[in-house]
């Protein structure tokens, strides 16, 4: 017997179902978990200590662990964040648009559910929760494929969410879960095309790359953040330092997390000294070329190679250019198209910025910590699209639906 094919095949089967569910009904669901998660929250660090003991065995780096771990604090985050999508409007069936043609039938473009959405991440339990409430709020079927670095929690997770269904009616197996170590495991759920709507890789750029190769469904790239900050000439040094420490450190083990600073040369001699001094302080790897390290002594010297890189750490690479023109092509040749910042007074260089820079999310003047479907008002996310179809940035529950044609007559018929 296929296991992960009948997974899939039954929450196909769940969802549906749960296409007549109301949006009261959803919200209860919802409460009820949050309700559940607080209730045993004790259980859930527990589990989590299971899984942090096997990855610092496994020599997981801190940026890896801290990214597993749940603390009552992460759990509170997590209940707020299912609270918060109950709140939401419900997507489903609304009409996006409505017109009548010339022989009287009439279109609507409505709001429906994909179906069954396919997630696949790394570390992060909270996860397991926030893309299990979006799913519901949105009538999705939700399976869920996360590492096995944090299996223990996640499946206690799982187990938790589904017995709230059970107990109130519904189909449990409208969460799906895939559990087990085995990559061939992850490679026969990406070729459930015919269960799976659309999968979602929420991770680094390897597990991207591995999803689009073997997945038989639709894919939503959500991948990692090579994120930048550029100073432009005319910016608040202080405030530009503040954003920059926020954005590097506020939790540097998160797609989010600044990696790359650019700085124009004109204040380079006056504003790098000041702001990478701080950053060492507060215990930062400061990385950079020639010219950063003459300024900057306790600079290590890199290639041009590292500024592809993604850290996740208490690490940043730190690059001097001559202007907007040069910090917007090194942004768009090196970067992950997640999310950039540019720290200005010249609100006309600002707009420039944000057109010609190809990235999901691009800030003037704050941290690009904000990007995430919590901050940014969507109760929490999927994951952060850096492709341009079907969604672009945090993936919430109106981007876990798709439109449908309603077309009305009263017989016509075509000629």
């Amino acid at each position: 017997m296929n296991l992960i094919r009948d997974i899939c095949k039954a929450a196909k089967k769940a969802a549906n179902s749960f296409t007549q569910v109301s949006e009261e009904q959803k919200n209860k669901i919802l409460l009820l978990i949050k309700d559940e998660i607080k209730k045993h929250k004790d259980q859930i660090m527990s589990y989590n200590q299971r899984d942090i003991q096997a990855a610092k065995k496994n020599g997981k780096n801190t940026a890896f662990i801290d990214r597993l771990t749940m603390t009552p604090e992460r759990i509170a985050v997590m209940c707020d964040g299912l609270e918060a999508v109950a709140m939401l409007k419900d997507p489903v069936g609304e009409v996006e648009e409505s017109y009548t043609l010339k022989n009287g039938l009439q279109v609507s473009k409505v709001r429906s559910p994909l179906g069954v959405v396919g997630i696949i991440y790394e570390a992060r339990p909270n996860v397991t929760v926030d893309a299990a409430a979006l799913c519901i709020k949105s009538s999705n079927a939700v399976i869920l494929r996360g590492s096995k670095d944090a299996m223990t929690t996640n499946a206690y997770l799982v187990e938790l969410m589904k017995g709230v269904l059970k107990r109130n009616g519904f189909d449990s197996n409208l969460i799906g879960f895939i559990d087990g170590e085995s990559r061939e495991r992850t490679k026969e759920f990406l070729r459930q095309g015919d269960y799976v709507d659309v999968i979602i890789p929420r991770g680094g750029e390897a597990l991207k790359k591995f999803v689009l190769e073997w997945a038989t469904m639709p894919v939503i790239a959500s991948a990692g953040g090579n994120c930048h900050n550029y100073v432009e000439s005319s910016a608040d040094f202080d405030m530009a330092k503040t954003v920059i420490i926020n954005a590097k450190l506020n939790r540097p083990s998160v797609c989010n997390a600044l990696e790359t600073l650019l700085c124009d040369r004109k204040i380079a001699k006056e504003f790098l000294p000041h702001c990478l001094s701080e950053l060492k302080k507060l215990g930062v790897e400061i990385r950079g070329d020639k010219e950063v390290k003459q300024i900057f002594e306790d600079t290590i010297e890199v290639e041009e190679s590292e500024f592809y890189k993604e850290y996740n750490d208490k690490i940043i690479k730190v690059k001097i250019v001559s202007g907007i023109d040069e910090a917007i092509e090194h942004i768009n040749t090196y970067g992950t198209n997640h999310s950039e910042a540019i720290l200005t007074k010249d609100m006309a260089l600002a707009k420039r910025f944000t057109r010609e820079v190809d990235s999901a999310a691009v800030y003037v003047n704050a941290s690009t910590r904000f990007t995430d479907g919590f901050e940014l008002g969507l109760g929490a996310e999927m994951g952060i699209s850096t492709q341009k179809l079907h969604v672009r940035g945090p993936i919430g529950i109106k981007e876990l639906t798709s439109l449908k044609f309603v077309i009305s007559g009263n017989g016509q018929i075509r000629t």
